[in-house]
């Protein structure tokens, strides 16, 4: 092995070992700040099913915002919570500051469900969580790549990842919808 294949070797052990201590073991330890600068736990979470989305303000999706909104609105509660992620990662289509989130949302969508402070869901600077999500060495289930704005990941109850449903797929699709309600 020559000088500049071990220091490649050692670098990619670094990386790895970098990325594995930032992803937590449970669903349930990730924290964060929603768009208003509040703390949120996903230990808060415990008992509920989750839908889990990355979203964006400029998408051909992003009409899914009213969707999300009447699921959360009809479901939501103590046994079914949404939380949103807005990211940029796709043809910059969520561009805005947190607070320029929130307003969009809140203004043309009457977000009400929680939405975090935007985050990376691919890439080189992929937020944990989205490690957690799309690989199966940290969520035990499954390998996943985020497709697009608005894929959805459902958790169960007990903060296992369940599936992972298409970027297309409104949010009221009776896939979604039978899943909450157990039918």
């Amino acid at each position: 092995m020559n000088i500049k294949s071990l220091i490649s070797a050692i670098t990619g052990l670094f990386v790895v070992t970098v990325i594995n201590a930032q992803v937590p073991a449970s669903f349930y330890d990730f924290n964060f700040k929603t768009l208003e600068g509040k703390e949120f736990s996903f230990s808060s979470l415990k008992g509920k099913k989750v839908l889990i989305v990355n979203t964006a303000s400029k998408c051909g999706n992003t009409p899914q915002y009213a969707d999300l909104e009447q699921l959360y609105k009809t479901y939501g509660g103590d046994k079914f919570e949404i939380v949103g992620f807005p990211a940029n990662n796709f043809l910059s289509q969520e561009p805005g500051t947190d607070s320029e989130i929130q307003e969009f949302c809140t203004k043309n969508y009457g977000v009400s469900f929680p939405m975090m402070s935007k985050i990376s869901v691919k890439g080189k600077d992929i937020h944990p969580l989205y490690l957690w999500l799309t690989k199966k060495e940290y969520n035990g289930v499954m390998d996943s790549d985020v497709k697009w704005n608005f894929q959805k990941y459902l958790i169960d109850e007990n903060g296992h990842l369940v599936k992972v449903i298409s970027p297309k797929t409104k949010p009221m699709d009776a896939e979604i919808v039978n899943w909450i309600t157990g039918k």
